[in-house]
Parts: C-alpha cells; structure tokens; sequence
C-alpha cells in the first residue's frame, strides 16, 4: 500500500538500540556489571544475536490500547513521564506493530465484546498512531466476530447461514473495504494475515480432516485475492500454531501446496509454556522455508515476569508448573523473548521475525478495585471479554468474562512504567549485561512409596541471569526421618549462599499386602481355613483377571488371612472389595486387621469392617477402622466368612495400608518457645536457666518433625512450662513476687540480643561498590539519549503521508 521500502522502521530501531545504549552510560558505574564485547550496561542480561538482519522484525500486538486509554491506562516512558505508547515501543526498539481485525464485535445495542473491540474503524485508528511513530503493520484478521484459535473459529454474524461460495465472497469484500479503509488513512501495512490460528478452520469453516481442506482454501484464497488487489505491495501471511506437533506444520503446508493457496509467509504462535523447544520451532520452520519457499515468522510469543494478578481476574498463567522453561522475571522474559527472535533468525534469510503478544496490556484498577475494574472492562472493552459476549460466545466468553489474563505478561509494569524487558528488541542487536545476580534456585519433587526411605539430594542448582549454573550444598528443615504415611510432606532448604529453596515429596498408598488382588501364580502368603473358597479363581474379578471366588451347594464357612512382618510403626486399616450374593439373613462376612501375627492376647488391638452381598457385580468395599501396629512391625489380614447355601460371590483387591499420622495443634508450644526465647538469662540462675535451655532443645525437636504427635508435643509444652515457672531470679524478687519472663501476650523477642547493624544481609546480587558519580559519562549519555529520541521522531514524511 504504501510506497515506503521496508527497511525504514527497521532504520528506526537501530537508532533506538542505539540511543538505549548510549542512555546506559548514564548509570553510575556501581550499580552495573561491566559490558564486554560492545554490549550495554541493562537491568537484564541479553545476549547479542549474531547477523541479525537490519529489517528483522521485533513486532508487537497492542490491539487492546484504545480501549485501556479509556479506562485511565496511563504508559509512561523510561523516566515515568507519561507518553504514547507507540513512541515508546519505537523508543524501545520495536519495529512493527500487529493489531486484530474482528467483523463486529459488538451486540445490536453497540456494547462492545471486549478484548479491546477491535472492528476495522478502530484498527485504522490504531494503525494511524503506529505510523506515525513510524512503526509498520501488520494486520490480522480473524474473521469472526471474536476471538478465533485452534479451538474457535466462528462464523460472523453476518455470514451465518452463507454457502462457501457466497461465503468466500462475503470473505475477500470485507478484506477489501478493510484494506482499501487502512489505505485512506495512510496506514502503512506491510502485511497482512488471513485469518487466526487456522489449524481446524476459518471464517465458520471447520477442518476436521483432509477433505476438509478443500473448503479452507477456498477462503484462505479469497483472503489472500484480496490482499493481492487492495494492497499489492503487503505480503501475505497464515496464521498456524501447535508447532511442537511433530509432522503439524509440514501437513498444513502441504495441503496448502496441493490447492495452490497463494500466500508469502507461513507464521506461527510460539509461547514456550506449550510450544516445545526453540530449537523444534527453528526445525519446523525451516522445513517449511526449504521445502515450499515460503517466508516464516512468529506472530505471537510471550512470558511472565510474575505470577501474581494485578486487576482481580485471574490470568493465564498463574502457578510455578507452568512456567518452568524460564525464570518468572523481567530476565525470563528477556531471554524468552531473546530466545525466540534467535529460533527465527536461525531460519536464514526467510525468517522474517517475531511479535510479542500484548505487552501493554496492563490493569484498569488493582485487585481491591474489582468493582470498579468490572465497570471499566463491561464500558470500555478493556478486559479480555465483556459479558455482552455472551450472546456470541456464551460458553467461554459467556462463563468467563472479565479482566486481563496477560497483566502478569507485559512488558509493563501495572502503573504503565516499562520493564528493562521491553528494551530486549534493542538489546538483541547489542547484547546487554546486568549485574550477576541469582535468577532461579532447583526446587525438589519427589514421589516414593509408603514405607520407603525419604532422601533429599545434598545439592541443588543455582542459577544465574548470566545463564552459569552451579550446584550448591543444601540444609533441609525439618529432618526427613520416617515420614508418617501417605500424603505431601513439604521442606524448606538453605544453600551455602544463603539462598532458599523448597522440596515437595509425595508419599504414595502402598498396599502392604502380598498377593491382595490374587493376581500371583504364588499365592500361599495366604492361609486358608473352611470350605468354598478359592484362592485365583477368574469368576469375575474387580481388576486385573483373577479374584477369590466362594460357594458351595451347602452351609459353609471359611477364612483367608496373611500376616505381614516388617511394618513401619503406625496406624493401619484394611479393605476389600466383595461382589456376589447371600441366600440367608445370617449370613455374613467380614475383613479384620489386628496388630501382631492373628493370635488373640490382651495386648492385641483390632478392627472390623462388614462386606454387603447386594448382587452380581454390586462391588461393597469398606474400609476398618485404623489399628496401632508397634515396634515389631506385624499386623493380620483376616477375612472370614459365614454362608448358607448357595451363597456366592468373589473377593478382589484386599489392601493394607497405613493411615497418615495427624499433625497437632503445635500454636501453644510454638508461643511457649518464643517466651523461653525473650527471657533475660542474665536475671536468673545459671540452673535455672539450664533447665529453660533443656526444655527449648526439646521443643524445637519436636516442632522440626514432619508430623509432631499430639503426645510428643505435649510433653514437651508440659516440660518447657514447669522449666519456665521454675526460673529462680537472682537477686531480690520483684515486689510483685514474679520474675522477669514474658507474659504469653508479651513481645516474644523482649529481651532478645539485638543483631548489630552495619553489616549487608546476603542475598541474590553481587554487592555494589561506592563511588561518586561519573559525571562525564553522565552528561554523554545524556546528550545521546536526548539525540537519539529527536532521531527516532524523525521519519521521511514523504513515505509515511
């Protein structure tokens, strides 16, 4: 459309790498690592990518702008002015900018969907701003009414009920009029993309197999027809995903082939929570580019900088699991962002580039405003949907409206300042250093078997934003020990340079019997006793192909048992599982599990539970009550059964499992240890004070178990009580006859040893040595800054106009 030569907002960036790196000069030298190999000194550390094209594209979509803008979203620049965003973004090295296109997305009334409402008007209105912060376009159209994706591609409105023909031609007049809009406004559009994550369709059309393609290339033809006549000098791109689905891309780009799909570029969303590796998506894309000659870029990628929300809708990406590829920082996002542009520029001269998924859109209003963000998101659009979406998409949309589900994603802090991250489309051409500092510390997951041994490892990784790893010794609390049964148990560590870390281990149910769902060809680890029944019989089991199975034409009884030897201590119960039926009200049977080998003594605990015959295939499982196994480590499963004729049925899947110990109530204890913490030792006896120091060893013990005992901790409340009520002062008593201990309500740390100050605690960055300001190097880099900002609002008013 616009006569421009690519290259301008390309020439653009370059000066902006240029001015942030003259800008870094002004930081005082202590508070930067040194820059080596022309690299600047930045907040994050980049690695300069190698032959990267001066036309690279380092795109972004900020498609939700006008409407933020209208909510109060104030951007402001690096010094906290505020600004316009675009010129910031040019300031920051960007190049390009992507903006959605929807058919109508607002209901009959005119409330708008949301998600920014972005119909053709306010796409030329935000292309226009682009422009003249001398940024080139990319338009994206969805063809739908809102969000399209992998899992959405909607008919607009106005196409509902069309034919594929009439539908196609409905498809290249809107692309058309939309272009022909965009070329009166003077936008400069230098490609434009027909449709959205197409994989399983556009426009209303749905590709669920081959034949399928057929009706998609007919509008992927229309699209691109359009773009072809409207605006002749735009490349034309499709939008695909899921680039980590071995043999996707190239199947898409074949069934493109086949149909003589016309277009220029093959682009693809990349975000490395689900994407594969890098190094996949370089593959896959060079696949394309050798094999069909095709261009290639990323048309989406981001990362998080935090896991917390900061408008009261919850985002996408919001726990650790998610986002392990990198750090959650300004770093993570850097390199993410970094990692990508190198994944394409990796490609060869068909990689063309990369956007970044709305970087500015940021809250209306904190959490403890939602009501107030609520009216902001339903009046301006500016949350991801509206509820007047409903009527268009009232499955998602219309159960999930509200807020941004990116704030934790862009390159923007909540109140508008930029991230250092938003420079990396600078520092990608530069590099960039910041000081060493810890970016990530290993943390540990583990999952073992009830009654295995826990073991934690002795080292962990540490990270650092300089992309070295080292292994450091770890101190974990509490002490594994024997954990008590099934469950999660969390620990905390502490590495030799103070750094914290965390591990989870996972105790797994462990059956203890042997042989309990009669699978074993070996199955005399039971005792058998009566009539009826037989051990691995194949009439219908539970799971598995064998079960026990019992009848006899005549009145019988028997009994199945296994003694198990080695036990952990703890509580334990059983359970089974009986189908079958009974032909007498008396009859019964019933599962036991007893501590010791089965021999009734008074020291024998044991518990019962009664099985119901209610019918073929009518699985009864009851659980006993838990039992106390002891030192020696032996318990008895017993099944025993009392029938009348023709009474049948199979027993499956018997267990003996241990309960997981119940943690008390430690709050009393834990207030008696700070009391005992805050006493002046200097006013008692040294005895005294003995018996104090005795009694808080054994209480921190026992506070430092997985899972202290209520009997554990009350012995030790009971001793350290008596030890501090038996506190002899030295000297006269006070008047009052009582001593100088803090009261339970007192401040626990009265009377504590302050720490001396003047020394730094340890942390995460490397300490920064004093100076006095470099004045020289401020005022140059000043006067770069100031040049170099005057530059990038420059541009040949005969291209852009």
């Amino acid at each position: 459309m616009s006569p421009t030569p690519r290259p301008a907002p390309r020439a653009l960036a370059l000066l902006a790498a240029a001015s942030v790196a003259g800008a870094s000069l002004a930081l005082p030298a202590s508070a930067v690592a040194a820059p080596t190999d022309g690299a600047v000194a930045a907040a994050v550390t980049v690695p300069k990518i190698d032959g990267l094209s001066d036309d690279f594209i380092g795109g972004v979509d900020v498609s939700s702008v006008l409407s933020l803008e209208a909510s109060g979203v104030v951007f402001r620049d690096a010094t906290g002015a505020p600004g316009d965003l675009f010129e910031i973004l040019a300031d920051a090295g960007v190049s390009d900018v992507r903006v959605r296109v929807w058919n109508d997305p607002f209901d009959a009334d005119g409330n708008g969907y949301g998600g920014g409402d972005v119909d053709v008007e306010r796409a030329v209105e935000i292309g226009q701003r682009a422009t003249a912060a001398g940024l080139g376009v990319l338009v994206d159209f969805h063809y739908s009414d809102f969000w399209a994706d992998p899992a959405k591609q909607q008919s607009p409105k106005a196409w509902e009920g069309l034919s594929l023909d009439a539908r196609a031609e409905a498809l290249y007049d809107f692309t058309h009029d939309a272009l022909d809009r965009f070329e009166a406004a003077a936008v400069d559009v230098e490609m434009v993309q027909v449709g959205n994550e197409t994989n399983n369709g556009i426009a209303g059309v749905q590709v669920a197999d081959a034949d399928d393609w057929d009706a998609a290339a007919t509008l992927f033809s229309a699209g691109s027809a359009a773009v072809r006549d409207a605006a002749p000098d735009a490349l034309v791109a499709l939008h695909f995903t899921n680039p980590e689905t071995a043999g996707r891309y190239a199947n898409i780009a074949k069934q493109l082939d086949d149909r003589d799909v016309d277009y220029d570029v093959f682009a693809s969303s990349y975000y490395p929570f689900w994407h594969g590796s890098t190094e996949n998506l370089t593959a896959v894309l060079s696949q394309i580019a050798d094999d069909y000659g095709k261009k290639v870029l990323v048309a989406e990628t981001s990362w998080a900088s935090t896991l917390d929300d900061a408008d009261g809708h919850g985002n996408v990406i919001d726990v650790p699991a998610e986002a392990t590829r990198y750090p959650v920082s300004e770093q993570g996002q850097a390199w993410a962002l970094s990692d990508v542009m190198a994944a394409v520029a990796a490609v060869g001269d068909a990689g063309l580039g990369v956007y970044y998924w709305e970087p500015a859109w940021l809250p209306v209003g904190p959490p403890a405003q939602l009501e107030a963000n609520r009216t902001l998101w339903e009046r301006d659009g500016s949350g991801w949907a509206s509820s007047f979406a409903a009527e268009y998409d009232p499955e998602d949309a219309g159960e999930h409206f509200g807020g941004s589900a990116w704030d934790n994603q862009a390159l923007f802090a909540p109140d508008g300042m930029p991230l250092d991250s938003l420079n990396t489309f600078s520092y990608v051409r530069t590099g960039s250093v910041a000081p060493l500092e810890v970016v990530a510390v290993q943390s540990v997951s583990l999952a073992v078997d009830d009654g295995d041994e826990v073991v934690l490892p002795d080292t962990v990784a540490v990270s650092y934003n300089d992309r070295t790893t080292r292994q450091e010794h770890v101190a974990w609390t509490p002490d594994t020990g024997p954990v008590a049964g099934p469950g999660t148990y969390a620990f905390t560590g502490l590495t030799e340079s103070g750094e914290q870390t965390s591990a989870t281990v996972t105790v797994r149910e462990r059956n203890f019997l042997a042989g309990g769902g009669f699978e074993d060809d070996d199955l005399s680890v039971w005792r058998v006793s009566g009539t009826g029944v037989t051990l691995g019989g194949t009439e219908n089991p539970r799971t598995g192909d064998h079960s026990t199975h019992f009848w006899l034409g005549s009145d019988y009884a028997f009994a199945i048992e296994q003694t198990v030897t080695g036990l952990p201590a703890g509580t334990y119960r059983a359970s089974g599982a009986v189908q079958g039926d009974g032909e007498a009200a008396g009859d019964s049977i019933r599962i036991t599990v007893s501590s010791g080998p089965g021999v009734e003594t008074e020291a024998t605990a044991s518990a019962s539970a009664d099985f119901a015959l209610d019918g073929y295939r009518v699985w009864s499982t009851p659980v006993t009550d838990a039992v106390e196994v002891g030192a020696d480590g032996t318990a008895t499963v017993r099944i025993d059964a009392q029938l009348s004729a023709g009474a049948w049925g199979s027993i499956d899947d018997v267990t003996l499992t241990r309960v997981a110990a119940v943690a008390a109530d430690t709050t009393a204890l834990e207030a008696a240890v700070a009391r005992a913490e805050g006493i002046d030792r200097s006013a008692f006896t040294p005895a005294s004070v003995a018996a104090v120091d005795e009694a808080l060893g054994v209480a921190r013990a026992v506070l430092a178990q997985l899972v202290p005992t209520p009997e554990a901790t009350d012995a030790a409340l009971d001793a350290l009580d008596a030890a501090l009520g038996s506190l002899v002062a030295l000297g006269p008593a006070p008047s009052d006859g009582g001593t100088p201990v803090p009261a339970a309500s007192d401040d626990p740390v009265a009377g504590g040893t302050a720490t001396s100050g003047g020394a730094a605690p340890s942390g995460s960055s490397l300490s920064a040595t004093g100076g006095t300001l470099p004045w020289a190097p401020v005022a140059i880099g000043a006067f770069l800054l100031a040049a170099g900002m005057v530059l990038l609002r420059l541009r040949t008013r005969s291209g852009r106009s």
